[in-house]
């Protein structure tokens, strides 16, 4: 590959403005990220993107002022990226004072210069200023919540729409076992009639015909799954416009074999149907 091929981004910027939110963006519409690097280790990281057995064609770098050399190398080592032909641009994330602030009360971290919050930001701001001004975009995130910043970095990266999509992960499982702990989402099938109970079908899971049309013929489970499914269906935009990439539904029944098998599969084949990205999994189908 050729290394102008190679769309390069140095993401940026005050602490606790947003930046590790800012990198798994990057990560959900298709760059390979990396976090923390060494500015020395830069023009290395561009030679194995453009020798690697599958070339790397969109990267992004998270740094900080945590790196001991931010400063002194950042632009040299950027400039000498740029001469190598490379499309290297500078994402720099900005907050106001009183937004750093509550940011750094909420999650009881220390300023990365290991001074008080206050006196940190004042000098973080004086360090990066320069860095600042050579930005290719600047985003303030002040104002902003986790969606809005993926919005606006979808813009700014012309993310196709295919990888903003969110991707679904139906699982089921068995309540005797306990809770899924990847769970968003958590729903209790056990009013439905359990084919545990019939003869011929106890053996079998809920992968297997007959279970599956024993579970989906109850009135119980026509009634629900309607209901249930145009709910999920209608829940998802909302899910993906608060920028969450992945979401897992959990669906269980007492053991786990029958009943949120196939309620499981069934809507994840619904989902598929509909051009949504789903994928399912049986924890306890086999126990």
């Amino acid at each position: 590959m050729k290394k102008k091929n190679i769309e390069f981004w140095i993401v940026t910027g005050l602490s606790g403005a947003g930046k590790s939110q800012a990198i798994n963006c990057f990560e959900d519409f298709g760059f390979f990220c990396v976090d923390n690097l060494p500015i020395a280790l830069m023009p290395k990281m561009v030679e194995l993107c453009a020798s690697s057995g599958r070339p790397l064609q969109r990267v992004a770098l998270g740094i900080d002022i945590r790196e001991g050399g931010f400063l002194r190398d950042f632009f040299e080592t950027v400039e000498n990226v740029r001469k190598q032909g490379v499309d290297c641009r500078i994402l720099f994330l900005d907050a106001d004072d009183k937004s750093l602030f509550r940011r750094f009360s909420e999650t009881r971290r220390r300023h990365p210069l290991g001074l008080s919050v206050r006196r940190g930001v004042e000098e973080e701001r004086k360090r990066l200023l320069k860095i600042k001004e050579h930005a290719n975009k600047i985003v303030d995130t002040s104002a902003m919540t986790l969606s809005d910043l993926k919005q606006t970095l979808a813009r700014i990266l012309k993310a196709p729409a295919a990888q903003q999509d969110m991707h679904i992960s139906v699982l089921s499982f068995g309540f005797k076992y306990g809770l899924p702990v990847e769970s968003d989402l958590v729903w209790d099938v056990r009013f439905i009639p359990n084919p545990n109970y019939i003869d011929g079908l106890r053996e079998k899971t809920g992968l297997h015909k007959a279970v599956k049309r024993y579970v989906l013929n109850t009135p119980q489970a026509v009634r629900f799954a309607k209901k249930f499914f145009a709910l999920v269906f209608n829940s998802l935009p909302h899910y993906a416009k608060e920028g969450k990439s992945y979401l897992t539904i959990a669906i269980g029944c007492t053991g786990g074999r029958h009943r949120s098998v196939v309620l499981a599969e069934a809507l994840t084949e619904q989902l598929n149907h509909k051009g949504i990205q789903a994928d399912v999994h049986h924890r306890d189908i086999d126990r």
